[in-house]
């Protein structure tokens, strides 16, 4: 099996002010970790997130380069701001900005384009997994990046699988049930690209915490988590950091 550093990346979503960012990087700068740690501030703090040695993300972007798209996050901005990684496809962005499949892939390839490396989320409503649609519902929203920019654009990229019925809940997938749809994903991609699906990063969301994080990152094919509330409070988000591996 290849070798993958894992990831532990905070997603703060409208949260957050330039107290917690103070200490967070206070908390983080004071460790060091064998996983890559990413924070992911709302954009008006990604610059002085940077200043503060922090490896820094947006939590979206336009699927636009620039233009009367008012309160749009621009990729080439936030990658000048010293941005490296950018959230995609996120299931609060699917649901309540209508953002569709498409509109996720346009999002990828143009993050990909300003020099951001996209983490791209994807996962199923509860109707969905109650359904056994799990798999059906992944391998279409993964489908549709590799359908317009070919498999070889996910060799720079990560995969968050972020089942939306454990997001924010408190409910989370066993490290069972997680560990099932990442080795589907794997194997997913491994029919297109072997080398590929051996070295690709998948992360798995959905109430993590200082509690679950070393279980659900034992697990063979995952590599880390996206962190939500978790992240909000820096002693247990340095936790989970710390429960992650090289």
């Amino acid at each position: 099996m290849a070798t993958r550093k894992q990831i532990v990346a905070g997603n703060w979503k409208m949260n957050g002010s330039k107290e917690l960012l103070s200490q967070m990087s206070e908390t983080l700068n004071s460790e060091s970790f064998q996983a890559d740690v990413i924070i992911f501030p709302p954009a008006m703090l990604i610059e002085q997130a940077v200043e503060k040695g922090l490896t820094v993300g947006t939590q979206s972007v336009s699927e636009y380069k620039e233009g009367a798209y008012t309160g749009e996050i621009q990729a080439s901005l936030a990658s000048s701001l010293g941005a490296t990684y950018t959230l995609v496809g996120h299931s609060e962005r699917r649901a309540l900005y209508g953002e569709s499949d498409e509109v996720v892939a346009n999002k990828f390839a143009h993050a990909q384009e300003q020099g951001l490396t996209p983490i791209l989320c994807v996962g199923e409503t509860e109707e969905e997994r109650e359904s056994e649609q799990t798999e059906e519902v992944v391998a279409r929203q993964i489908n549709a990046v590799i359908e317009k920019l070919g498999i070889a654009a996910l060799a720079n990229s990560v995969i968050a699988y972020e089942p939306v019925w454990a997001i924010g809940t408190g409910k989370t997938a066993s490290p069972e049930q997680a560990q099932a749809v990442h080795k589907f994903i794997r194997n997913l991609l491994s029919e297109q690209d072997e080398q590929i699906a051996k070295t690709l990063r998948l992360l798995y969301g959905g109430s993590v915490n200082e509690k679950n994080s070393e279980l659900l990152f034992a697990q063979e094919d995952i590599d880390g988590g996206l962190i939500g509330g978790a992240s909000l409070k820096p002693e247990n988000f340095l936790s989970i950091c710390k429960s992650a591996k090289g």
